[in-house]
């Protein structure tokens, strides 16, 4: 018995040096001998440096991501939005489509920065022109406002149409669909930041896709949008809800889901 013993303590010994020897051979990650890089925080390659957090994308495109926040899904829940009043939401829902009606909604939770995905779709029974044709539009932060506009052949004041930064910037291009079919909007906002004095910092940035072409690219909000007028910025701005507005026109609305971006090596 005693030999036995020995023998087994003896074969654990061997095993415990052999996962040493294995663990000692495993290939370095990175490096730790290069150059700092300019932030003085990481060297280039550094292996110590967190690993990104691993998410599941969507199984199609579109489809929200695994860590997003489903704002409108399949169904008819609306619980994630109210009335700008706080108020529970009255716009007509079916089948997980919201059909604007009277009155602004908006997100219970408030945001910084984002990714925002939206479908829309205006009437497919085409009336009025320019401005009253398909009017409603995405509000960050509930002030700075994405236009949603009919815009297939349908001509309006450039800064008003269709994915347009409202009175600032008209999109890069027209990548609007015919009426009654569905578009996607993929928004990627930063919001301003304000010092302790609370004084501008920087800006509200946005990325603007619609339906897969860039219509804006990391372009800066002069102020928070308003028809006729840019506000001046204030501290207040700097966070906020996302808001659906009603401009008297039955828009459809699906599949809207945002994500929270973070900064690097932010878990």
């Amino acid at each position: 018995m005693r030999v036995t013993r020995l023998r087994a303590a003896s074969i654990g010994t061997m095993l415990i040096a052999a996962m040493v020897s294995v663990s000692s051979q495993q290939p370095k990650i990175g490096y730790d001998d290069t150059p700092m890089q300019p932030n003085g925080k990481w060297h280039i390659h550094d292996g110590n440096r967190p690993q990104p957090t691993m998410i599941t994308p969507g199984a199609t495109p579109g489809a929200a991501p695994a860590d997003a926040t489903i704002l409108l899904g399949s169904g008819t829940d609306a619980s994630a939005w109210q009335m700008t009043n706080g108020s529970p939401v009255t716009w007509p829902m079916k089948d997980g489509v919201l059909q604007s009606s009277k009155g602004m909604i908006q997100t219970k939770a408030q945001f910084t920065d984002f990714q925002l995905h939206v479908e829309f779709a205006t009437p497919k029974d085409v009336k009025g022109t320019g401005q009253g044709r398909g009017n409603s539009g995405v509000f960050l932060l509930g002030q700075f406002e994405v236009q949603v506009l009919d815009s297939y052949q349908n001509p309006t004041y450039p800064d008003g149409q269709a994915a347009a930064m409202y009175g600032q910037y008209p999109p890069l291009v027209n990548a609007s669909r015919p009426p009654g079919e569905w578009q996607a909007y993929d928004i990627i906002f930063t919001a301003p930041r304000f010092n302790a004095a609370g004084t501008l910092e920087k800006p509200a940035v946005v990325t603007v896709i619609h339906n897969g072409i860039v219509v804006h690219h990391a372009t800066a909000y002069q102020g928070p949008t308003e028809h006729k007028i840019i506000k001046p910025y204030v501290p207040a701005n700097g966070k906020g809800p996302i808001r659906l507005q009603d401009h008297g026109n039955p828009v459809h609305f699906r599949n809207i889901w945002i994500r929270p971006i973070k900064g690097y090596d932010e878990t």
